[in-house]
């Protein structure tokens, strides 16, 4: 396939060296991690020096690329350690550039990055979340296309009389003459059990329906008291509304963990222009 390792300590390094030298080959594509601060992968500020002499008088691997992960570009107010982290990256980079001669990639910018430190994209940036048209705020949400939508249809529809519940633990009690739908998906495929007990909706016919009582496994309800729909119509759960982003500050949580959750069960349809 091809792979080209990311690099991220000495020790790995040095095993990498021994694997490529076993095998006979000759500068072989690597891509060195910089621990600007994100403190998780990376080379720091005490293995420089034995990572340039590493590669140095070394035939059996190349730097492709060197990079860094910032921690907080998302944050105006972490901007000053943002641009900490960046500085450091070019000062890193260039004594490693410097000490071997080479011209690699430089890239530290993602998403956020990207909209909030333009002057600071190197030789390419990585976009993430961003390519599905997601941001990590609304003004750079503005600056994107939505890209993706998960939608379902409605399984059945029911008029639940004043007084009766709906769903596990009775958590909706009917306070008036109600009609439901009921979807087929729930938190199996993907759908935060938070979102439920009418903190979240759907969009049915270009109106939201309230999601009321618990999200069940593979399926939950819906109030379309007020939406003249049938069975088999179309359930947008998100994509242009509600945005992923809406869903994950409601329950507390981030964008990232919204899409990643979609299950493998879930039927994924690809369009291109």
């Amino acid at each position: 396939y091809n792979l080209e390792p990311e690099i991220y300590s000495p020790e790995v390094l040095k095993r990498f060296i021994t694997l490529a030298q076993q095998k006979n080959l000759s500068n072989y594509p690597i891509h060195i991690k910089l621990d600007t601060g994100m403190h998780r992968l990376g080379f720091e500020a005490g293995n420089l020096n034995e990572l340039i002499e590493l590669l140095q008088h070394n035939n059996f691997v190349s730097v492709k690329s060197i990079f860094s992960h910032l921690s907080a570009s998302d944050g105006p107010e972490f901007n000053d350690f943002t641009l900490h982290q960046i500085h450091t990256f070019d000062q890193w980079s260039q004594q490693i550039i410097t000490a071997l001669q080479i011209q690699p990639i430089r890239h530290i910018l993602n998403t956020s990055g990207i909209y909030n430190f333009p002057e600071y994209q190197f030789d390419m940036v990585r976009l993430g979340i961003g390519l599905y048209g997601v941001g990590n705020d609304e003004n750079e949400m503005k600056q994107l296309e939505n890209v993706g939508t998960l939608k379902t249809v409605i399984l059945q529809i029911k008029d639940v009389p004043t007084g009766d519940s709906v769903g596990y633990s009775r958590k909706f009690m009917a306070t008036q003459q109600t009609r439901t739908a009921t979807i087929p998906i729930g938190y199996a495929d993907g759908i935060p059990r938070s979102w439920g007990n009418q903190k979240g909706y759907v969009m049915i016919k270009n109106q939201k329906a309230p999601i009321i009582g618990n999200i069940c496994m593979d399926m939950l309800m819906v109030d379309i008291s007020d939406i003249n729909c049938k069975v088999g119509d179309s359930v947008i759960l998100f994509g242009e509304q509600p945005r992923v982003t809406e869903i994950a500050k409601t329950i507390g949580t981030i964008p990232y963990e919204i899409l990643t959750s979609i299950s493998q069960r879930v039927k994924r349809i690809f369009y291109k222009e």
